[in-house]
Formats: C-alpha cells, sequence, structure tokens
C-alpha cells in the first residue's frame, strides 16, 4: 500500500515535470507554497537530475538532459528560477488569503490541507518573535515553507520585502536541492553501487515517509476534533 501512495505521488511529480518543463516545475512549487503539501524535496532533485537526463518514450533517463541545452548550470539555475517564480506566485495567494480573511479565512481554509490550529500558532509566534527573517529561514525547511505565508499575511508584512525574502530562500533552497539531484544523477550509471544502495534501502524509506505521513494526518485530524469534544 505504501509502495503504490509513493508510486502514485512520484509518478505525478515526474510527469508533470517531464511534460511541463520549466512550467511545470513553477506550477507545482506554486501549489506546494499555497497550503498543498507537495515536497520540494522530491520535485526539486528530479528537476536537477533532469539537467543531465530526460526521461525517453519508454520511461528511462537517458542523455541528453531535458533542461540547460546541454549545460548544466545553466539548468540549474534555470530550474531553480523557475522554482522561485512558482514559489512566489504560491506564496502571494496564501499571503493574500491571510491579509483579506485574517486568521478566521485561515483557519478556515487550513482545514482542507490539514494545517491545525497548533501550527498556524506556532508558525504566528515564531513570526512574531523573529519578524520578516522567518520567510528567508521558512523557506529553507520542510513542512514550514509550505504554510509560512499565511502568517505574513495575518500581519501584513510590506508586500515587497516578503517578496524578496521569498525569492532569496527559495532560490536558495532549490538550488542546493537541484545540485543534489545533478550530482545523484551524474552517478546514477556509472557507479553500480548507488543503485545498489539505493534498492536496498527503498523499503526503509518508503516505510519511513508512510509513517511520517500516518502521524502528521493523524495528529492533525485529532487536533481538529479537539475543541469539538471540549
Amino acid at each position: 500500500m505504501s509502495e503504490k501512495i509513493i508510486a502514485l505521488l512520484v509518478a505525478f511529480v515526474t510527469h508533470v515535470i517531464d511534460a511541463g518543463g520549466y512550467v511545470g516545475i513553477a506550477a507545482l512549487l506554486a501549489m506546494n507554497s499555497s497550503g498543498i503539501p507537495l515536497p520540494s524535496e522530491l520535485i526539486m532533485p528530479f528537476s536537477g537530475a533532469l539537467t543531465i537526463y530526460h526521461v525517453n518514450s519508454a520511461g528511462q533517463l537517458s542523455l541528453p538532459g531535458r533542461f540547460g541545452d546541454g549545460n548544466v548550470w545553466l539548468g540549474l539555475i534555470c530550474v531553480a528560477l523557475a522554482g522561485a517564480v512558482g514559489c512566489n506566485v504560491g506564496s502571494a495567494i496564501a499571503y493574500w488569503i491571510g491579509a483579506r480573511g485574517g486568521r478566521p479565512l485561515v483557519e478556515r481554509y487550513g482545514r482542507w490541507v490539514l494545517m491545525s490550529h497548533h501550527d498556524l500558532d506556532r508558525m504566528s509566534g515564531f513570526f512574531e518573535k523573529y519578524g520578516s527573517i522567518t520567510i528567508l529561514i521558512g523557506r529553507m525547511l520542510p513542512v514550514v515553507q509550505t504554510f509560512v505565508a499565511f502568517p505574513a499575511g495575518i500581519a501584513r508584512m510590506p508586500r515587497l520585502r516578503f517578496h524578496i525574502y521569498t525569492t532569496l530562500g527559495s532560490l536558495c533552497w532549490y538550488f542546493c536541492l537541484a545540485t543534489a539531484g545533478m550530482k545523484l544523477g551524474e552517478k546514477w550509471h556509472t557507479d553500480p553501487r548507488l543503485q545498489d544502495w539505493f534498492h536496498r534501502f527503498h523499503l526503509v524509506v518508503e516505510v519511513a515517509i508512510l509513517l511520517g505521513v500516518v502521524w502528521f494526518v493523524w495528529t492533525h485530524v485529532r487536533r481538529a476534533k479537539e475543541p469539538q469534544a471540549a
């Protein structure tokens, strides 16, 4: 069951990136930044690997690269920029929700993506304590990056500063993830130990991800029911 869920998520992400190119990357990261938890840690490494390979008709990785026109580093910069554009689009939506409707609208919207009162309290508290730098740091933190724009909107952080920090934080993080994917792609067909290691720990990774998802959903559903029980 876990393998099917993960395979479906991976297939969706890889298909969108391969079919949509830079637009596909931007669209996925826009979803991630607007409150839909699609992990950038999956999106960007695959995008980085496609600076070396493309997905052929048989569904396998083949030379040359999908991005960068043969220049790997140009491809990495371009995929990171595409991700940053998508991040700004999605973040603008989340910011608008927070600024337009305040905390009540964010709480109502957050229920659909399992963002609990606890999550909002924690991010709002962090934002109030550290200010605008929260946006810069939050763009490089898993899960936090998905919801961090909401408290910025509630606090009505200056829009220019918000988008500057969003761009800087996401660009750095996405470039690092894409570079990691590129480095992995470089060795994929040349170092048999890499594929052996990957298949050896494949099940462990799947179980870890599944347990993480189950824990996330269970804790958020439980917290959502607590006010009703009170």
